[in-house]
């Protein structure tokens, strides 16, 4: 049963069993004295989250509901009235309503049946796949081992598993210049510096984040997690976690979440180093063509290059989204993000054009973990495979293979289709979990992997890289349920985290994820037999039945060939009475210019354990109209020195001075 509620020009729909007048009562309060409405269909136009989708906003209000003792809310959802030729939504998240009534979260679609692919090549090409020629002829071998035609899950599988983004196979491969053979990589070179020099290096290139030595701290934590305890004091070795990656095909094509799930991955990443991290502060890297904000070309004149057709959006609004997007996750997650780059550039000589056409986001961050859980154990046969994290939706579909491809290569809904939809406050809730183990005085986890691009295909598999496993799809939990067995096996939703378990310690885990209200489930198992097999236990499909070394493949290494270009520009030559003038225009570049803008709309302090904020130092402030005073904060102590034509202008009193 749907009941309604309305407040101003929004519309709340809560699915609920048979409601008291007390529990509408403690509803209407809690959704902000939204009164009930008695009528079973509300006329009008509406704007809302699409039917297959809880909204992260219903979770944390179903929660709030069922804490004072109304168990039988399922889900609740808010609709805006909207203008029918309105058209600025996301079509990937919301949908329009013409009318709302009790059958608005009935799901009809029926999932689609497992597809048996006989034409790889074609195959290939609708899905966006990215697969070399190699590697369809590969598969096609593996197709003939089997003795079968692979399924789409297989096939889907494989391009998420081995594609640029996992594998980096660009990175890794050979390249010929000018017709000699280079004699390393692209990966090679970038290793070598820490072969070389290691230094304090604990762990790099062989978990998705690096760790270097640190420092033995105090930590102050709970004496359990599974139950109320006093919070005790102990020393514990670290090491540092250190994480930077890109996220540039997904905020090029949709910045606002492109960026916020490139802040929200890398955080899990750190989550996931070794047998468990604790993510501390994050950073952000912009760069993008000139913004060219509607001001004329006399006061920015180095965006008289001719403006491109950008392919997704202008380079203005990406700026401004995918900051907004990167700050939101932080924010909303609660880890400060503590500085950042940013960069706007574009070159036009000749016949020679370059920018960031496909725009660069890069997130980073800092964290630590205990000494002893920079490594990952190896799983053994019986231990169990689980699954922490949200509900599986149609979002985040081929993220890896579209990434490795040109940007505005596929069709537009298959880029569309690949961007993931940020979920901050799910994230956080397993972070939570993932935070208690690391600091209980035995970590439990064996091993841990995040879902990051080809969702529970590339996670589950590299858990059991070594041993193998299967997996119960029932398991896994389905927010909508028109999914197929590929998209549930291959989505990137809802921020969830993959670990492998020792059956004894199966019963603590669940009690601590109860009390941090993280989802948690018990998926499979490892077999030890070298394969990886996803079956339903309900219809006994299996939509995934190969060997792991069948999977992650053994094509030939990638060659690229290229040759030597020289290129002469022409000479710049310099105006010495113009030098003001250019220091004007230097002083408006999105690089140089007040970061204001990103810098007031990111919550730097967020978790509490930041010492100073990064925008403190020498603060200007006038003084009595007669002068500037630089106020430096030093400890406890304000000193003030007066600046320009003022006289000195003695010392202020920094209490008085913040205010």
């Amino acid at each position: 049963m749907v009941y309604f509620y309305r407040k101003d020009s929004r519309i709340f729909a809560v699915q609920s069993e048979q409601l008291s007048a007390r529990e509408h009562g403690i509803i209407s309060h809690i959704l902000r004295d939204a009164e009930p409405v008695k009528a079973r269909k509300i006329e009008g136009f509406f704007l809302g989250k699409r039917i297959q989708m809880i909204s992260p906003w219903s979770t944390n209000v179903v929660d709030i509901i069922r804490n004072t003792g109304i168990t039988s809310v399922i889900r609740v959802e808010k609709y805006q009235s909207w203008e029918r030729e309105n058209k600025d939504y996301d079509p990937m998240l919301e949908m329009t309503f013409d009318g709302l009534d009790e059958s608005l979260f009935e799901v009809r679609a029926e999932p689609e049946p497992i597809r048996y692919i006989d034409d790889i090549e074609a195959y290939n090409k609708k899905e966006g796949l990215a697969l070399s020629p190699d590697e369809v002829n590969y598969l096609k071998e593996v197709s003939e081992q089997l003795g079968r035609p692979l399924t789409d899950s297989e096939v889907f599988g494989f391009s998420q598993v081995n594609s640029e983004h996992c594998r980096h196979k660009i990175f890794n491969g050979t390249f010929i210049i000018d017709g000699k053979v280079m004699p390393d990589s692209l990966f090679a070179l970038i290793k070598k510096t820490t072969r070389k020099h290691p230094n304090t290096v604990v762990s790099a290139y062989k978990d998705n984040v690096a760790f270097m030595e640190g420092p033995v701290v105090e930590l102050l934590a709970p004496a359990r997690y599974d139950a109320p305890a006093p919070y005790r004091k102990r020393e514990i070795q670290t090491v540092i976690s250190l994480k930077a990656e890109t996220h540039n095909f997904p905020t090029t094509v949709e910045a606002f979440n492109g960026a916020a799930t490139g802040s929200g991955g890398e955080i899990r990443d750190r989550m996931a180093g070794g047998k468990a991290g604790i993510p501390l502060a994050g950073t952000a890297v912009y760069m993008t063509p000139y913004a060219r904000l509607g001001t004329t070309a006399e006061s920015r004149p180095w965006e008289r290059i001719p403006e491109r057709k950008w392919l997704y959006q202008h380079p203005a609004d990406i700026l401004i989204k995918a900051s907004d997007g990167a700050s939101d996750f932080g924010n909303k997650f609660g880890q400060p993000l503590i500085c950042g780059s940013l960069l706007t550039f574009e070159w036009n000589e000749g016949d020679k054009y370059i920018a960031y056409d496909k725009v660069i986001m890069l997130a980073g961050g800092v964290g630590y973990a205990k000494r002893e859980d920079a490594l990952k154990d190896e799983p053994a046969p019986g231990d169990i495979i689980c699954v922490s994290g949200g509900d599986n939706y149609r979002i985040g579909m081929g993220g890896a293979s579209v990434s490795s491809s040109d940007t505005g290569q596929e069709e537009t809904h298959l880029e569309l289709n690949a961007v993931q939809r940020s979920n901050p406050e799910m994230q956080k809730r397993v972070a939570n979990l993932i935070r208690a183990l690391a600091e209980s005085g035995v970590n439990p986890i064996i091993s841990i992997h995040d879902h990051g691009a080809g969702g529970h295909l590339n996670c589950l598999t590299e858990l059991v890289e070594n041993e193998g496993g299967i997996i119960d799809i029932d398991k896994l939990p389905l927010g909508d349920p028109s999914l197929s067995f590929k998209e549930i096996l291959g989505n990137e939703s809802q921020e969830r985290m993959g670990l492998i378990i020792s059956a004894k310690d199966r019963d603590l885990i669940l009690r601590i994820a109860q009390r941090e209200r993280a989802p948690f489930y018990e998926v499979g198992k490892v077999t030890g037999d070298g394969r990886f097999v996803a079956r339903s236990g309900k219809t006994g499909e299996r939509p995934v039945d190969m060997s792991l070394m069948q999977l992650f493949g053994n094509t030939p290494v990638m060659q690229m060939r290229g040759t030597t270009v020289s290129y002469q520009g022409d000479c710049i030559e310099y105006n010495m009475e113009s030098v003001p003038e250019y220091v004007r225009h230097l002083l408006r570049l999105e690089a140089v210019a007040c970061k204001d803008w990103l810098t007031n709309k990111v919550d730097r302090c967020v978790s509490g354990r930041v010492a100073k904020q990064q925008t403190c130092g020498s603060i200007q402030l006038p003084l009595n109209n007669v002068g500037v005073v630089a106020l430096d904060y030093n400890g406890k102590h304000g000193i003030a020195t007066s600046i320009g034509h003022a006289p000195a202008a003695g010392l202020v009193n920094p209490e008085a001075a913040s205010r």
